[in-house]
């Protein structure tokens, strides 16, 4: 089994903020870090891509947005987690595998995001954590697809 910390992370991503997902995987296309040939990478769709990302963190935190956990939602959650995870499994991984570890960190984003950010965001406290998912979200998604850095020689 080879590496499938990718695959789960994106999955995480796609539980917390699915559109963020989304956006990190068109990144990755166009980096040629995705092995799926099937996710646009050029600039259109990733400029798409990174809109709705931005538009979701924006929509998240109004009164009316719906939670995470109905159906339609939730599913979308897991499909994007499972494509994810088999478009960034590692070497030595199956896709299936990596799909399956996509799942599985969409099952976690999904139920402990909602957990640890509870359902408002009407007070303060409410605000910071969504925030703060926001910032994760993010950060764990620019991760995910930044080339791994190179080691100088001096």
């Amino acid at each position: 089994m080879g590496s499938l910390w990718a695959s789960f992370g994106i999955g995480l991503v796609a539980g917390m903020r699915t559109m963020t997902a989304a956006a990190a995987l068109a990144w990755a296309a166009s980096l040629g870090r995705a092995r799926a040939g099937w996710i646009p990478g050029g600039a259109g769709p990733r400029n798409l891509a990174m809109a709705a990302a931005l538009a979701e963190m924006a929509g998240d935190k109004m009164p009316f947005a719906p939670d995470r956990r109905i159906a339609p939602s939730f599913l979308l959650r897991l499909a994007l987690g499972a494509a994810g995870g088999a478009a960034l499994a590692g070497r030595g991984a199956s896709e299936a595998e990596g799909a399956l570890a996509g799942l599985a960190g969409a099952v976690l984003g999904t139920l402990a995001g909602r957990a640890a950010r509870g359902g408002t965001t009407r007070s303060g406290a409410d605000w910071a954590r969504a925030l703060t998912e926001d910032a994760l979200a993010a950060g764990l998604a620019t991760a995910l697809v930044r080339p791994p850095a190179r080691l100088q020689r001096g």
